[in-house]
């Protein structure tokens, strides 16, 4: 296996409440009301959107068919194999990733390689002032049964969509006794007001049951499920210690050229310019001191 290459779930597409438009001569990000579908190919005009986007556009209970549920299966049992989140500091023009965190340590690029340091979060770190540090998450779901171990990739810097989706996949493994692969699952977009939204909608991702599907008859079902899978020779606890393994192959699993998809995505040109005046990747060992002697002033 090649070290320091992460080896992430087999990805067929996308699932976005967003896309890129063009103003004033600029890319920038534009919120949406609705879940998309895309394939992993652009034109002049954005993303390709995958055949499914359309299949179930078709069954959306809405009569303008806006697509604000999506059947989904997870395919790990563990948590955090199908979520991945961390706080994340990316260089605006190359993509590339700077620091990683989990607001307990957090591996930062430097010139004398990746170096390892306390992580105290975005908003005490001198390295993330001016919301160059987000939180970025990365959601792994199974739609087309076809391909077991295809998946479909949601990613959000989102911090409602984030907790959302962690508390659900953690309360799920738990009430269904380790079987978060076998439910019959759906992403649900969800709206909520808020003081920093001056009362107009935003919108975030939740993860609930199936339409019309009690918990108690998902469990059954799920239970059904995996002993018809035993049965056939079907290794869960393989699958997900091989997925963990692959995971953990780099230290760093995003690499330049999501990074730049993720740049163009979540982050303004208001950030990209006080990122190029401030914070170019040679600066960031003299940064780095900053951190250190704040990390010291608060111990």
């Amino acid at each position: 296996m090649i070290k320091g290459l992460a080896i992430t779930p087999p990805v067929l597409g996308r699932i976005s409440i967003g896309k890129i438009v063009e103003k004033n001569g600029k890319r920038l990000p534009e919120k949406d009301d609705q879940f998309t579908i895309t394939s992993q190919i652009q034109n002049k005009d954005g993303w390709v959107k995958h055949p499914l986007d359309e299949q179930l556009r078709a069954k959306a209970p809405n009569q303008n068919q806006k697509l604000r549920t999506i059947p989904v299966r997870m395919i790990f049992n563990d948590p955090e194999l199908n979520l991945r989140a961390e706080y994340s500091l990316f260089d605006r023009q190359t993509g590339r990733l700077i620091c990683s965190g989990n607001g307990e340590t957090c591996q930062r690029l430097t010139n004398q390689g990746v170096e390892h340091h306390p992580c105290p979060s975005p908003d005490l770190c001198s390295l993330a002032q001016g919301g160059l540090c987000k939180p970025y998450g990365r959601l792994y779901m199974n739609l087309d049964e076809s391909d077991e171990f295809g998946t479909f990739i949601f990613r959000t810097t989102g911090f409602n969509s984030i907790r959302t989706l962690a508390a659900r996949l953690r309360y799920y493994i738990a009430a269904s006794g380790g079987l978060l692969s076998c439910l019959p699952l759906q992403l649900t977009l969800r709206g909520k007001s808020t003081t920093q939204s001056y009362r107009t909608p935003i919108y975030y991702v939740d993860l609930t049951l199936r339409e019309d599907i009690h918990l108690q008859e998902a469990i059954q079902t799920a239970k059904e499920i995996n002993q018809k899978s035993k049965l056939c020779g079907f290794n869960q606890e393989a699958l997900d210690h091989v997925a963990r393994q692959g995971y953990g192959n780099a230290c760093f699993e995003v690499g330049g050229e999501e990074g730049l998809e993720i740049v163009e995505e979540f982050y303004t040109e208001d950030s990209k310019s006080e990122h190029q005046q401030t914070h170019d990747l040679t600066h960031v060992q003299d940064i780095q001191k900053g951190l250190q002697q704040s990390v010291q002033a608060l111990n």
